[in-house]
């Protein structure tokens, strides 16, 4: 955990450390451009780390902000990185062709106009990442399930994953996801982890857990934990989401009245911890799951899909991913996961890898949407 932290540290101090140089040195000429650039970056680089820490032992409404803002710096950072790495690379293949880089030139590093349309740039960009992230679209899916249940034909399910919430992502934005849900008239809604990230005051606590709370859904709120639950204090979080009256499934399954089984594995977090993750055939045993109803599953994170189909699962849910997030990491989100986002089917079963309603870090989405899924589960007429 040492080692992983100073590699961290490492990598953040280098890539600040190069943004702060290239900055230096556009605006080297006279005037108090070169202070107040300074005095600005580097307090909004050390807002994270400085906030962390402290908050982590006072917990105050600055040492929240200061989380708050370094996390956008977080963003921020990425794109003046990507900006002059790009406008570097293409000074470089310049002078390789034989051409000259004056002063006065725009991809002079010591031009101050260049520099400052990326810093104008990376603020567009972060800013309207923002406006993305926090309007979550919503995606409807409509799926046949070829069983039959004697509570009916049709269902209407909704899946919420990877809200986070917790300093950035407060009960505001909670509040208005709430309300999104209710509009859609689920009759069942699922949460495919990550919900609480980390711990908020006393009060903040109590509105987040009200307005869960005021969620209409006639069968019920169902959860499995994500990764973060484990991070953020597990016994804490998962008590918060049960005084919410959601029901958590620790690798459990239960019957919801005459429609469908609901199984919510634990997270692959939950090694780490020295917990054991049963497998889906453990779990389907020791609670008497009848495969002749649907069986509808939650797990966090989408890997070894292969099991869920083997064992002859109709549909699961998972998120984790939030597709990416950031471009370019989406990129390479898509590489790490046989499914990274969006619906897939393995045989009889379905998969929705959802990229999440909130965010981690900063709430910002330059690389995918967040979202909330509308299911219509349709099984076989009785």
């Amino acid at each position: 955990m040492v080692l992983f932290l100073l590699i961290v540290l490492l990598i953040y101090g280098s890539v600040n450390g190069y943004i702060f140089w290239r900055g230096l040195q556009a605006l080297s000429g006279p005037g108090p451009a070169r202070l107040i650039f300074s005095l600005l970056f580097l307090g909004s680089v050390l807002a994270f780390p400085v906030g962390r820490i402290l908050n982590a032992r006072f917990h105050t409404h600055l040492t929240e902000g200061l989380v708050s803002l370094g996390s956008y710096h977080l963003a921020l950072m990425l794109y003046l990185f990507l900006f002059i790495f790009i406008k570097d690379i293409i000074r470089w293949l310049v002078r390789i062709a034989g051409a000259q880089v004056t002063p006065d030139s725009w991809l002079s590093i010591r031009h101050p106009g260049s520099f400052l349309v990326i810093v104008v740039l990376s603020l567009l960009v972060v800013i309207l990442g923002h406006l993305n992230a926090i309007n979550p679209r919503l995606r409807e899916l409509n799926l046949n399930i070829e069983k039959k249940v004697p509570a009916g034909s049709e269902l209407r399910a909704v899946l919420i994953s990877d809200i986070h919430l917790g300093i950035i992502n407060r009960s505001s934005r909670l509040e208005k996801l709430v309300d999104r849900i209710n509009d859609l008239r689920p009759d069942v809604v699922f949460f495919a982890g990550d919900i609480v990230d980390e711990g908020v005051s006393q009060e903040e606590e109590e509105k987040m857990v009200g307005l869960l709370r005021k969620i209409q859904s006639p069968l019920g709120l169902y959860a499995c934990p994500g990764n973060h639950e484990y991070y953020g204090g597990f016994e804490r979080n998962i008590s918060y989401l049960e005084k919410a009256g959601v029901t958590v499934l620790l690798d459990r399954a239960v019957r919801v009245d005459g429609w469908f089984y609901v199984i919510g594995r634990k997270d692959w977090a939950a090694l780490r911890s020295g917990q054991k993750r049963l497998s889906l055939e453990e779990i389907m045993s020791q609670d008497g799951v009848d495969r002749a109803w649907p069986v509808v599953v939650l797990d966090h994170q989408p890997l070894y899909l292969e099991e869920a189909a083997r064992a002859g699962v109709d549909l699961q849910l998972s998120g984790h991913t939030h597709a990416g997030q950031l471009f370019p990491l989406d990129i390479i989100n898509r590489f790490v996961y046989e499914k990274n986002w969006g619906y897939l089917k393995k045989g009889t079963t379905h998969f929705y890898v959802s990229s999440g309603s909130g965010t981690w870090g900063p709430a910002v989405r330059t690389g995918s949407r967040s979202e909330i899924i509308l299911l219509r589960l349709r099984f076989q007429e009785n």
